[in-house]
């Protein structure tokens, strides 16, 4: 069994940006980004935030956020989302906070949702003072 090409090894991999946006008053630049790669399953988002680093002369790769791709039917070629943000600041500012956390960049919640809910029906059933005491 011969070893696979791992994602941009192959020089078939074409990444193009279309309906690209410049957003001054969100500070970044948005655009649906499609890849096509041929004879591959799919292609990392870290390959691809480098590769569009480049393309656009970002200096910080971090500022790239890349999301939703989908592999089209019958493969070879997937589309998504991406945003390339002036500033890491600017970025941390005007992201939502669950994508935030996806590219590590913000803090996930504390608690799992299905606690934070029993315990706002739990503090529905008492009265008073035992409210703030939390249980």
């Amino acid at each position: 069994r011969q070893p696979q090409p791992s994602g941009m090894e192959s020089g078939a991999v074409t990444v193009r940006t279309k309906k690209f946006v410049t957003n001054r008053l969100l500070q970044r630049k948005q655009f649906v980004c499609e890849v096509i790669h041929p004879g591959l399953a799919g292609v990392s988002k870290n390959d691809l935030k480098e590769k569009l680093a480049k393309m656009y002369k970002v200096a910080d790769p971090s500022c790239v956020l890349l999301y939703g791709f989908k592999v089209a039917f019958g493969g070879g070629r997937s589309s998504g989302f991406g945003l390339i943000y002036d500033s890491l600041t600017a970025a941390k500012k005007y992201s939502p906070k669950y994508l935030l956390t996806r590219f590590g960049m913000g803090k996930a919640k504390a608690t799992a949702r299905k606690q934070r809910k029993e315990r706002k029906n739990r503090m529905k059933k008492v009265r008073g003072i035992k409210k703030s005491k939390g249980s």
